[in-house]
């Protein structure tokens, strides 16, 4: 055959492999899967950095190679055809089952080429006992086990030493949190959530921006970059480096089309995409500003409940410059957030009460009082309540706790890491929610009846690294 169609996701390459292409012949044609796709558990290890291990790889086994991106789709039973047309496109070349074996261990997309007339090469799948494949290989590394260097090819040793990829699968890999995709969750509608975010911008801007720190600026879970752009618009924070940190695939891409179509008029505006929990994004002491808002309640709900939140507002205080400030809005639990409340509920509403104990992911235990009151904790009761309209993104909300921790959690987290509370700290009521959305399908007393105010809803925090550290 004249070529070798080698189809995968490529990001690690084995001295196997080296032996196995040398022995089949003819022109190797990479068709490296997942391109668009980096900092993931599925796909840690970006395009350019697999390219280039490739390309050396070829030139260590003397093979004639041609590399050619796919990028992700949505699952297609025509994924072979796509990935052919994908390759005369890019290259010219035009792959038939005449000229062409395709070398491919997984039977589903083995089964694919094969349908189309190609012959198959299983690679590992042929030998008996079948050798490590370069994935197994990978989650050797990541693990913390040595013998992947014994088992993968020279060329990515070397490549994944000099970017320090080992490290950065490490990482990805091994992420508490995010998942295999690249985001918290894989089901949330991206679309509607970074709308919310972009109308809702300037008013949080106008929030924080009197105690913004000028210098190194930096908004974890910066979405899709709306607050960075009010940032941008601020001529005292001309002179700032304004950064982005962002998990989610589909926002991250997002900030990075913006920043390219010019809507950012500050030169030095940059985008990451981390997970601070993942490990340390920035030098200690190197950052004067952190926002972070609507975040704090995600690293609770998705990591380790008190555990991921105190590892978080360590990481904070370890990037924060001395004098500098972490400027924190969230969502919050009610004091006294265990105390025992009567929930009365509109019909309708208590018939979604059911769905919501059913589908959250954080079990509560209630006992009902007739056919539209139940009796819960307060914290319960105002999950509940602040979760019930967002039918659209049902299946994310429900996997995310909001009241968690109230005010004094807080002051007790932050001053336990060493940060000093500005006064201008506080909790407070949302009283848009409360009267438009709560109020009227609502009501809530103590249980012998005692009508009780809505409470707090939000939490604004202001806190400083003190200059003497």
């Amino acid at each position: 055959m004249d070529y070798v169609l080698f189809p995968g996701r490529h990001h690690l390459l084995t001295r196997f492999q080296a032996e196995h292409l040398t022995k089949l012949g003819g022109t190797v044609v990479w068709a490296v899967t997942s391109a668009n796709h980096e900092n993931t558990r599925r796909n840690p290890v970006p395009y350019h950095r697999r390219e280039a291990a490739i390309e050396r790889f070829s030139v260590q086994a003397g093979l004639r190679s041609v590399v050619v991106p796919v990028f992700d789709t949505t699952p297609t039973p025509h994924f072979a055809s796509v990935t052919l047309k994908n390759i005369a496109v890019a290259t010219g070349l035009t792959l038939t089952p005449a000229n062409t074996v395709v070398a491919c261990s997984t039977p589903a997309v083995a089964a694919l080429y094969s349908s189309l007339g190609f012959e198959i090469d299983t690679v590992e799948a042929a030998y008996d006992p079948p050798p490590s494949r370069p994935w197994d290989v990978l989650l050797r590394l990541a693990a913390g086990d040595s013998s992947w260097r014994e088992l993968a090819h020279p060329a990515t040793i070397d490549v994944y030493e000099r970017y320090r990829l080992d490290e950065t699968v490490r990482t990805v890999v091994n992420d508490p949190i995010v998942g295999d995709e690249g985001g918290l969750t894989a089901t949330r509608d991206y679309r509607t959530y970074a709308e919310a975010f972009a109308e809702a911008a300037q008013r949080k801007w106008a929030l924080v921006k009197e105690h913004v720190r000028p210098g190194r600026i930096v908004d974890i879970g910066c979405g899709a970059g709306a607050l960075l752009e009010m940032a941008d618009q601020e001529p005292a924070l001309r002179e700032s480096d304004l950064i982005g940190v962002e998990v989610a695939m589909h926002l991250y891409d997002e900030c990075v089309h913006k920043k390219s179509q010019g809507v950012f008029q500050n030169e030095n505006v940059y985008f990451y995409r981390r997970n601070v929990l993942g490990g340390a994004v920035f030098d200690p002491r190197s950052v004067d500003t952190t926002l972070t808002f609507a975040l704090t309640h995600e690293i609770w709900s998705y990591g380790s409940q008190a555990a991921s939140i105190r590892a978080f507002v360590q990481a904070i205080y370890d990037h924060t410059a001395p004098g500098g400030v972490w400027i924190n809005s969230d969502v919050c639990g009610p004091d006294n957030k265990d105390r025992t409340v009567r929930l009365r509920l509109e019909e309708s509403t208590r018939a979604l009460f059911d769905r919501f104990a059913t589908d959250y992911t954080f079990p509560f235990s209630y006992t009902t009082d007739g056919a539209d009151t139940v009796i819960l904790r307060l914290a319960d009761a105002m999950d509940f309540l602040t979760r019930k309209d967002y039918l659209d993104n049902w299946e994310s909300e429900t996997q995310e706790q909001f009241c968690g921790l109230e005010f004094a959690d807080w002051k007790q987290l932050l001053t336990d890491a060493g940060f000093e509370i500005d006064p201008a700290s506080h909790a407070y009521r949302n009283t848009w929610i409360i009267d438009n959305r709560i109020a009227p399908v609502a009501s809530l007393t103590t249980p012998d009846g005692t009508p009780l105010d809505w409470p707090d809803t939000h939490v604004l925090f202001i806190a400083r690294r003190p200059l003497n550290t």
